[in-house]
């Protein structure tokens, strides 16, 4: 019965062996042409488009168009699509 006490503990060392940190699945960044400026993504497994966001944008494209225009990129890749499609226009300034 003492290796019963063990089993919690071994089962915690071995979860923390897992990596689940984004930068373990990080592609190359890509650069896609917008009518606004170029958008940098940052892409990561093609499995794993949830993650795809910009980490450079035009100031005048909000955060939220960016990211979505790389997490289209990303699926445009999952899918094998050779053409990119033409990103949507950047929103209007308020």
């Amino acid at each position: 019965m003492k290796t019963m006490k063990y089993v919690p503990l071994l089962a915690l060392v071995a979860l923390a062996a897992c990596s689940i940190d984004p930068k373990d699945y990080e592609s190359t960044p890509v650069t896609i042409e917008t009518a606004a400026g170029p958008v940098v993504c940052q892409l990561y497994t093609r499995e794993i488009v949830r993650w795809d966001r910009a980490i450079q944008r035009p100031e005048s494209m909000s955060v939220e168009t960016a990211d979505k225009i790389c997490y289209n990129e990303g699926l445009r890749q999952k899918n094998g699509s050779n053409a990119a499609e033409t990103p949507s226009a950047p929103e209007p300034m308020l």
